[in-house]
C-alpha cells in the first residue's frame, strides 16, 4: 500500500491553502500592530490588498479545493 495516495491536484490545493492562510495571518498581524502602534497609513494599503488580490485568490482557491475534494471522493 502506498503511503502517499493523494493526487497531485489535492496536494497542490492543500499547499496553496496553507500559504494563503499564512498570508492572511501575516496581514492580520500587520493590521493589529499598525493600529496598536498608531501607524494608520498602512491600514488602507492592507484593505486594498484584501479587496483586490486576496478575495479573488481566495475564491479561486475555494473552487480548487472543491474540485480536488470531489475528484478524491470519486476516486
Amino acid at each position: 500500500m502506498d503511503t502517499n495516495q493523494d493526487t497531485l491536484l489535492f496536494r497542490f490545493a492543500s499547499k496553496s491553502l496553507k500559504y494563503f492562510l499564512l498570508v492572511l495571518f501575516g496581514i492580520a498581524i500587520a493590521y493589529v500592530l499598525s493600529s496598536g502602534l498608531g501607524i494608520f497609513q498602512i491600514i488602507p494599503i492592507l484593505l486594498y490588498l484584501l479587496q483586490q488580490f486576496l478575495l479573488p485568490l481566495g475564491i479561486i482557491l475555494l473552487c480548487l479545493m472543491i474540485t480536488a475534494v470531489i475528484l478524491e471522493s470519486l476516486r
